[in-house]
């Protein structure tokens, strides 16, 4: 599970209940069912309006990724890995790559190793991984879209319910203690508006983007490491090629467990 969402919805929860009981707000103001069905049924029409149902389906599998931790090969481990198989390369030809073939859990990695051992054009597999990868990007930010608009959406939305609580409060004005309680729960709408809006979509729409960016990071340096095997490049240098990815922290850090030299700096 992705920790850091559920500590994020927490603290987001914590934050508005504490914050109204500190302010001596009613806190049971937040049990408000027409508000509820203003902000998220009106958020849902506007998404079903704005977006193709082919795209609204996915909304569920979008959710779980924010709170399922993302499974990606370490970078440190992929520069060993691509080291590992330059030296096989370099010692018995790309054929003998065949038997790792099946041991790669990755699809991508895996294509990619199958197109280089069938001893397709570097060109071509470097524009074929690319294509996908591209591919990929267009679908996460697609699924990010339904988020970042949905945060657009929710804050005015609550403004809307809020005017329409107005308007039934002062449908009444005979009881004064009645109208402030409904011009009170009136802005409860508001209040589901901007919290839904800015603490729940458009955090997620975010953290879509984060972990598209991170695959897609993952992704080009497995392309790289592919077409340097391919060129028969040696270990080195691949290894000098694929630290680019890394930050300064991880390069030292891997310099240490090899046993190489660490850059000191001034």
């Amino acid at each position: 599970m992705e920790k850091s969402t559920v500590i994020g919805i927490a603290l987001g929860l914590v934050a508005v209940v504490f914050g109204m009981f500190l302010k001596g707000a009613p806190i049971g103001q937040l049990i408000n069912p027409a508000a509820y069905v203003i902000i998220l049924v009106g958020t849902a029409a506007s998404l079903f309006i704005g977006f193709p149902l082919s795209e609204i389906k996915k909304f569920p599998t979008l959710i779980k990724i924010v709170f399922r931790e993302q499974k990606l090969v370490p970078r440190e481990e992929l520069i060993r890995m691509f080291m590992d198989w330059a030296t096989i390369t370099r010692r018995e030809g790309l054929l003998a790559l065949e038997s790792k073939v099946d041991e790669i859990e990755d699809p991508f990695l895996r294509n990619g190793m199958r197109m280089i051992i069938d001893g397709n054009d570097q060109d071509f597999v470097r524009d074929v991984l690319l294509e996908e990868v591209a591919a990929t990007e267009d679908r996460h930010k697609a699924g990010a879209l339904i988020f970042s608009q949905a945060g657009m959406y929710a804050p005015t939305l609550g403004v809307l319910g809020a005017v329409i609580g107005l308007i039934a409060a002062l449908a009444d004005m005979s009881d004064m203690g009645a109208l402030a309680k409904a011009i009170a729960a009136a802005f409860i709408a508001t209040l589901l508006g901007i919290f839904t809006g800015y603490v729940l979509w458009h955090p997620i729409a975010n953290k879509l983007k984060r972990l598209s960016k991170r695959e897609s990071e993952i992704r080009l340096m497995m392309v790289e490491g592919l077409l340097s095997i391919q060129s028969g490049v040696s270990t080195i240098a691949i290894s000098q090629k694929l630290s680019v990815f890394l930050t300064p922290t991880e390069r030292n850090a891997m310099s240490e467990t090899e046993g190489a030299p660490v850059e000191q700096k001034a």
